[in-house]
């Protein structure tokens, strides 16, 4: 019996690929008759390096960059030398994850780490460049990153300008003249899965800024030094993008890399993922498609990958099961999407700290507990 199992990562936990198993592990240990076909999936954020790199055959190179706070953090990106092809998630060097709660900091956070992981890239001699936007703790509109690659952003007084949040008002000039010259010959193809214009209500600041601690007057100190900062890029690469969809993707990153890179190529990261990895091909004739994450909810219902995975298996006529370790919502909702079943992973009281750490192990247990049912069901003829 051939099930594919296609998970994205259970977010701060445990990446796509050990949840693939995880569940692997916990339908052998009913059925060994089981043919479980694992592809790890990611939407752009948490794991897409990992994800990427698994399905293509690469390897992770491992680099000493600066953190969201300008911290040594070693980070590594997907490196497929056939192609000479760079894999690189900006949750890996600007990502919520690397900060305690008490250190989120949208004034001071920067994406300068990124840029770091895309210039080694170009240094090994990167042809193809996969950027996945999530999980950023940044709010700096790729001012870090694109200073990290030779653009200067410079104050009232000609000096340059660390590149984050607070001293996106503090810019007077953008001098783009030093920008790698080796990005004119790469293709560089963004995943990600968010839609939202830069600036306003559905921007950058007021949708994400919140879990980066943005809140009170925070939030319009930053919307301001955010246009202000957008008026000034427009000035400098002769094209304006503030409405153009994905430029608020994390933290205005997306804004940054249109205006100065336009050969960037926009995809959702769930659809260049399943395509990659050849998914609609490999669902059609499974018996059975398991997917899942973290938490399921509204957000879910918006395209992330169980759904996604889930509308795919829905046109292919098989049955599709999604696993989480919280499911908030309707389980109408998700059935309407095409999720026949719903499986929370914990099986006992805990708090979420214990959850999160043990998720490898709840997965498994959750896996048998679930093919016991089906097989259950299979003999009472349901």
């Amino acid at each position: 019996m051939r099930i594919v199992i296609a998970p994205d990562s259970f977010k701060g936990s445990l990446n796509s690929a050990p949840a693939a198993a995880a569940i692997a592990a916990g339908l052998r240990e009913v059925d060994g008759t089981v043919d479980p076909v694992l592809i790890p999936m990611a939407d752009g954020g948490e794991g897409t390096v990992e994800a990427i790199s698994i399905l293509l055959g690469g390897e992770i190179v491992s680099v000493t960059v600066h953190d969201p706070l300008d911290r040594p953090v070693e980070a590594g990106y997907g490196w497929v030398e056939e192609r000479k092809l760079a894999i690189v998630e900006m949750a890996a060097a600007s990502g919520l994850p690397l900060l305690k709660d008490d250190e989120r900091d949208p004034l001071g956070a920067s994406t300068r780490g990124t840029g770091e992981l895309l210039r080694d890239a170009l240094e090994r001699g990167a042809r193809e460049v996969i950027l996945g936007l999530g999980g950023s703790a940044t709010n700096d509109g790729g001012m870090g990153f694109l200073t990290a690659l030779g653009v200067r952003f410079l104050d009232h007084e000609d000096e340059t300008l660390r590149g984050c949040g607070v001293n996106l008002a503090a810019v007077r000039r953008i001098d783009a003249s030093g920008l790698d010259s080796r990005l004119r010959e790469v293709r560089v193809t963004v995943a990600s899965d968010v839609d939202n214009p830069l600036l306003g209500e559905h921007g950058a600041t007021h949708v994400f800024g919140p879990q980066k601690g943005v809140e009170g007057e925070l939030l319009e100190e930053l919307e301001n030094g955010m246009a202000h900062y957008a008026q000034l890029m427009v000035e400098a690469a002769g094209r304006d993008c503030r409405e153009t969809p994905g430029a608020g993707a994390a933290g205005g990153f997306g804004f940054g890399l249109m205006s100065l890179m336009p050969q960037v190529t926009l995809r959702s990261g769930f659809s260049l993922i399943a395509e990659l990895g050849e998914l609609e091909r490999t669902i059609r004739g499974a018996a059975l498609v398991i997917t899942g994450e973290g938490k399921l909810d509204s957000q879910s219902l918006h395209g992330k990958v169980p759904v996604g995975i889930a509308r795919i298996g829905r046109e292919a006529g098989v049955p599709v099961a999604a696993f989480a370790g919280r499911i908030d919502g309707e389980p109408e909702d998700f059935r309407a999407e095409g999720i026949q079943a719903l499986v929370p992973i914990v099986d006992q009281p805990m708090d979420l700290a214990t959850a999160m750490r043990e998720a490898e192990a709840l997965l498994t247990r959750a896996a048998a507990r679930f093919w016991q049912t089906v097989r259950l069901g299979r003999r009472l003829g349901t």
